[in-house]
């Protein structure tokens, strides 16, 4: 009997709730993930331009790059795409996610990703993580990291 009073204690609890908590995106959170996806969506092309000069603006100067074969800062990053290094040709995007805390925004992207590392044409799934942090008014990417999914 002591369990069933609580139970409806905690449904009464919840069902009391405020309207607007039922409803977690706001339109503030709304326009706030379009311009991350856009701009992610963007960064993606620019990747694929070898647009270093946007890309550069881009990044954040203390950004940090992880992937398959390394980690490394803005400098490298660009330099890796300016010189041909790695050709990001194509990002097929799957789904996607973001999740803001504060000024920063959380990007996640399942992607497969057509490149060209070391001369070699390659596919590969991967989760990539985008971390993009406002500053002034502008979002800036701090991290993006790649991981490799073991699934197509």
């Amino acid at each position: 009997m002591k369990q069933v009073i609580v139970a409806i204690g905690a449904f009464c609890l919840v069902s009391s709730a405020p309207a607007t908590a039922q409803n977690p995106a706001t339109p503030r959170d709304t326009i706030a993930e379009r311009a991350i996806l856009d701009l992610s969506k963007t960064k993606w092309r620019w990747m694929s331009e070898r647009k270093v000069d946007s890309l550069a603006a881009l990044f954040d100067d203390q950004a940090m790059f992880v992937h398959m074969g390394g980690s490394w800062g803005k400098d490298e990053e660009i330099d890796i795409i300016r010189s041909g290094r790695i050709h990001y040709k194509h990002a097929e995007i799957f789904e996607t996610s973001v999740r803001f805390i504060g000024t920063t925004a959380i990007l996640l992207n399942r992607i497969r990703l057509d490149a060209v590392v070391g001369g070699n044409e390659v596919t590969n799934p991967f989760m990539v993580t985008e971390v993009y942090v406002q500053q002034n008014g502008k979002w800036k990417l701090g991290s993006l990291s790649f991981t490799r999914l073991l699934t197509p």
